[in-house]
């Protein structure tokens, strides 16, 4: 137990001296341009209702799914230990080659390309 406690106050400690450094030493020297708000590259004078492009939402659902094909493969390593391990190869192959066919899709569609 006494090992749990020097942990505990040796972290909060740390964690106190680390917040009041940052306090003490961090300039803030605000200007013009800090102060202005930036709202993802448009103009933060303008219209708030300007339309932008539908791409920005395709990049972005482009990386959803392949960020969830990675959490869908991740445990493929410690799955390939198991009894039957051509099961979970073969689900594995057929995500990736799911993905790859939709990617091959949207690529020859035209819908990565910026400039038109």
């Amino acid at each position: 137990m006494n090992m749990i406690m020097f942990m505990l106050t040796l972290a909060l400690a740390l964690n106190t001296v680390l917040i009041m450094l940052n306090f003490w030493l961090s300039q803030t020297t605000p200007d013009l341009e800090k102060l202005s708000p930036y709202e993802c590259g448009f103009d933060p004078l303008g219209s708030a209702r300007l339309p932008f492009s539908i791409r920005f939402f395709l990049v972005a659902i482009l990386f959803l799914l392949f960020d969830l094909e990675i959490a869908l493969l991740l445990p493929l390593p410690w799955a390939t230990q198991l009894k039957y391990p051509t099961t979970t190869l073969t689900w594995a192959f057929t995500i990736i080659l799911l993905l790859t066919t939709g990617l091959i899709y949207e690529w020859v569609q035209g819908g990565l390309e910026w400039a038109e």
